[in-house]
């Protein structure tokens, strides 16, 4: 799996939410403690991080609810970078005042200046604890470093699909519904239809969008 294929995987949760808002009642800290939880004791957006991971099969150093206990692990283990973000990466922010590893996300693209991530346990009320998942633009300076997983290099020669139309037939519900969500963007081409035209999706990512689909994961 490409670093871009794992952020477009963390982009189909964006809009999942906890219920009720201000509980850290939601499924990725079901999935993650193995039973129902809630409270102030629950914050959640790291968990989310280690269920994409886990979604993907992609290792991290460390299964932690902590970002700064990530952080540190990947420290250790080699893989922590200050520089030249990736998408796939895992930024950690240092937000103006409190702690100074105070939230997460997985990077999706890089500009100058900024980074766009899906995060969650974020809003417009609370940048780190919104309660929400989102796709969130931050500065360069809010981000301390990235844990950078050990994911695939980009294979130009592995078939890849753009469009809902151009996947195949047992995928595309399951792409139309996501890209109709604004789970699934490309980075801003469009086609005839005014769907995106960059996908950029392998018969993997399909694979296992598909898989999550089935499974429920993308229920409304």
């Amino acid at each position: 799996m490409t670093g871009a294929e794992l952020a477009a995987l963390a982009a189909t949760q964006i809009g999942v939410r906890e219920d009720p808002p201000g509980s850290n009642r939601v499924k990725f800290n079901t999935w993650y403690y193995g039973s129902e939880v809630s409270g102030s004791a629950y914050p959640w957006c790291m968990v989310f991080v280690q269920w994409v991971f886990a979604q993907a099969g992609v290792p991290l150093p460390l299964r932690t609810a902590s970002c700064g206990a990530l952080m540190r692990a990947a420290q250790a283990a080699g893989c922590w970078v200050t520089e030249s973000f990736c998408p796939g990466d895992v930024a950690i922010y240092d937000f103006p005042g409190g702690a100074d590893t105070d939230h997460c996300g997985i990077i999706e693209s890089v500009e100058a200046g900024s980074v766009t991530a899906v995060e969650g346990n974020t809003g417009s009320d609370s940048d780190a604890d919104g309660g929400q998942v989102q796709r969130r633009v931050r500065p360069l300076h809010y981000v301390v470093g990235a844990v950078r997983p050990p994911l695939g290099e980009e294979d130009k020669d592995v078939e890849r699909f753009n469009t809902v139309e151009a996947c195949p037939q047992w995928a595309q519900d399951t792409v139309k519904k996501l890209v109709d969500r604004g789970y699934l963007t490309g980075s801003g081409a469009k086609d005839s239809q005014g769907r995106p035209a960059d996908l950029d999706l392998s018969r993997d990512m399909l694979r296992l969008l598909v898989i999550q689909d089935r499974a429920g994961c993308f229920t409304a």
